[in-house]
């Protein structure tokens, strides 16, 4: 799986790290200097979901700050009377029947 958000699209950025050595002018020193500058990835907050799409189960990677707006229909917990019933995500009237039965 890639290190891409299902339904906004965000990947890895690439960035940079700075390394100073110094004392800042503002605590006494002469000032940082830059020794190095490396290359790095800043990585999405992904989290593996299980959601509903045109009635099927699918895992896809989905960012938090989506997650987090609502936006993401996810697949019921299954449980075993749920099984018994039949119930498929296609047919979600056989846990409302189930239920009633009882």
């Amino acid at each position: 799986m890639s290190r891409v958000c299902y339904f906004t699209g965000k990947k890895p950025k690439l960035g940079k790290k700075i390394t100073r050595r110094g004392i800042a002018k503002r605590s006494g020193g002469i000032g940082l200097k830059t020794t190095g500058i490396t290359t790095r990835r800043f990585l999405p907050n992904l989290q593996t979901v299980k959601i509903i799409e045109n009635g099927t189960v699918k895992y896809v990677r989905v960012s938090a700050k989506y997650l987090k707006t609502g936006k993401v229909m996810k697949a019921p917990k299954r449980s075993l009377p749920d099984r018994q019933a039949g119930w498929t995500p296609s047919n979600p009237q056989a846990e409302v029947q189930s239920k009633q039965s009882h």
